[in-house]
């Protein structure tokens, strides 16, 4: 019997505004084999990363016109990713979306990104919004990853993302737990960019900064560190909690990105045991920050290929698309809080029609 294929694009867009994502995966029906096949990341341009940052900030009015414009974005992006690797056999899309709210507490997560506009503009399938269904199950609404941990990269004991939090998945009691530990490049990066830079690469300005003592004091002793998994963490969090704290307490660039990354490393070094740990994301190339929660642990850092550091999420958002579409469940409620495990994300297709 010939193997049955789907072929999905995946995209994810980071709160730590790195680009978009996009990645085409063939998955094998009725195994968890995957393969990538193209892949890239798409810069934001100035404009987009303003409107991106300042969306928080936006009234109801003016995000919802900013969702439309972004879900236009992403559709032509998505389209310039077809004709640019002459890809044929698409069966659906599945987005991510951009993070403007996310305060599970308060019943609210918000990501744009119009699932319609990118329906009608590819010609295409689209699964997207799959964090709001499990806040109204009670659910944080993330992190949404682990499913794709416990079925695509079970061989690895903690999997490890640092993006713009650092999150961690791991199987505890036969059951997957996953929760956000603290910020990482959201924090790095908005700090990098007071000096010209998008970003400190390999860490070497926070190499070269002092280590504040009160300020790494102070941040680790916010209520968060203290709560109890499911939690997860917003840009909402990060400027009510963070950016004051670090501004009261430290003024000298390279010290603020040394101390927070000695502050995210101890918070890290905390939810490793033993095993190997597969790192992925943005921060996997963040050489300083790497080698101090290599320091911290005895467990093996496993950093795979580039591919993989850079296009796991949006890999495991065309996989959430794929469980979706086969109604199997790609939310957990051991990782969320939710009352049920449970299969989510609204299907779009093109000419306007809605499920």
């Amino acid at each position: 019997m010939q193997n049955q294929f789907t072929y999905g694009i995946g995209l994810m867009s980071g709160t730590s505004l790195d680009g978009l994502d996009i990645v085409y995966v063939k998955f094998e029906s009725g195994s968890n084999f995957f393969d990538i096949i193209n892949c890239y990341t798409v810069e934001y341009g100035f404009e987009w990363k303003e409107k991106l940052q300042q969306a928080i900030s936006l009234p109801k009015g003016e995000l919802k016109i900013l969702d439309i414009e972004f879900g236009k974005y992403l559709g032509i992006k998505v389209n310039e990713f077809i004709e640019a690797f002459a890809i044929k056999n698409i069966d659906f899309i599945a987005s991510h979306g951009h993070t403007v709210h996310h305060q599970p507490e308060k019943g609210i997560t918000l990501q744009i990104g119009n699932g319609q506009e990118i329906a009608n503009i590819t010609n295409c399938r689209v699964v997207c919004d799959f964090r709001t269904q499990d806040v109204l199950l009670g659910g944080q609404g993330a992190p949404l990853v682990p499913i794709g941990d416990e079925l695509l990269f079970s061989k690895y004991a903690y999997c490890l993302n640092l993006g713009g939090f650092a999150n961690i998945s791991y199987r505890e009691n036969n059951k997957r737990k996953a929760f956000d530990i603290c910020p990482v490049n959201i924090v790095l990066n908005f700090y990098a960019r007071k000096l010209g830079l998008n970003f400190d690469n390999g860490g070497e300005i926070a190499s070269k900064g002092k280590l504040n003592e009160l300020l790494f004091k102070e941040l680790n002793e916010l209520t968060f560190y203290k709560k109890a998994p499911p939690k997860s963490l917003g840009l909402e969090w990060v400027q009510r909690e963070i950016y004051p704290l670090i501004d009261k307490l430290e003024i000298d660039i390279p010290s603020v990105l040394r101390t927070f990354i000695e502050h995210a490393a101890y918070q890290i070094a905390k939810k490793i045991k033993e095993g190997t740990v597969l790192i992925t994301g943005g921060g996997a190339f963040n050489k300083f920050l790497i080698a101090k929660i290599e320091s911290k642990i005895s467990s093996k850092i496993n950093l795979p290929k580039k591919e993989l550091i850079d296009f796991k999420e949006a890999l495991i958002f065309a996989f959430l698309g794929l469980l979706r579409i086969e109604n199997k469940i790609n939310c957990l409620q051991s990782v969320t809080g939710a009352s049920k495990d449970h299969s989510s994300g609204k299907f779009f297709f093109p000419n306007n029609t809605f499920s």
